[in-house]
């Protein structure tokens, strides 16, 4: 197996050492089950009021990875920040995707919220699972809300379609697409034998690619496990 080291580029204030270790730790509980393991690299603290809020697509974002990545395509750059904007609009996080890479590799990696980090201020945003999220996309993951109840949806076969993002932690399971029964998730075990056995559907709230509390998040598919491993294999040169 060959592992992704996680580099992470800090414009941040120093001093977060700890909890540099405890988003690993979270980040490798995450994907414990897609055989993908995150080591640290190495750490680079900038002082720069003009990269600690950056927009997508911005001067700012193209100077500071330009200035700060390092590493090949299977190198995860993480570029942490005090606000992040994409689309007009405030977000936790931002990230591209592995098929990007060959056409900008300059511009690969996440960038994220450092109050997102588990212990941060950005309550309910604040476990540690931002990250999780935002490398789900880097590592070929679409959202489970992808294109709505139309469509090809995130082009995963057990991540039936949802209308919308869902925030919070819903006490009720949705239903918000018609003829696709509720927005669960449904989750199998392959035995030793190579067949197939159901476990359990999970709602779709409890997905990782969903926008739900960091508290309600704690599972991908099968079906993203699959591509995700066969996303990095591909465009990133990491084989599980």
């Amino acid at each position: 197996m060959t592992d992704p080291l996680v580099l992470f580029s800090h414009s941040d204030p120093p001093g977060r050492d700890p909890r540099i270790e405890e988003q690993l730790d979270v980040l490798n509980n995450d994907y414990s089950r897609s055989d993908l393991l995150f080591q640290l690299a190495g750490t680079t603290r900038i002082e720069n009021e003009e990269w600690f809020n950056i927009t997508s697509g911005s001067t700012q974002e193209t100077d500071m990875k330009t200035s700060l990545r390092v590493g090949d395509a299977g190198i995860l750059n993480i570029y942490t920040v005090g606000e992040a904007y994409g689309d007009g609009d405030s977000v936790l996080g931002y990230a591209t995707f592995p098929d990007e890479y060959e056409a900008n590799p300059a511009l690969d990696g996440v960038v994220l919220l450092y109050t997102t980090f588990p212990g941060g201020s950005l309550a309910p945003y604040n476990l540690g699972r931002t990250l999780t999220h935002e490398i789900g996309h880097w590592v070929g993951l679409y959202h489970t809300f992808q294109g709505g109840c139309n469509g090809d949806g995130d082009l995963i076969d057990d991540t039936p379609a949802e209308a919308a993002a869902t925030y919070g932690c819903p006490t009720t399971n949705p239903d918000t697409c018609s003829g696709e029964g509720h927005d669960r998730k449904s989750t199998f075990m392959c035995s030793p034998s190579g067949s197939v056995t159901y476990l359990r559907s999970l709602p779709a709230i409890y997905n990782f690619m969903d926008y739900t509390d960091d508290s309600c998040m704690d599972n991908f598919t099968p079906g993203q496990i699959i591509r995700l491993q066969e996303q990095t294999s591909e465009y990133r040169g990491i084989r599980t």
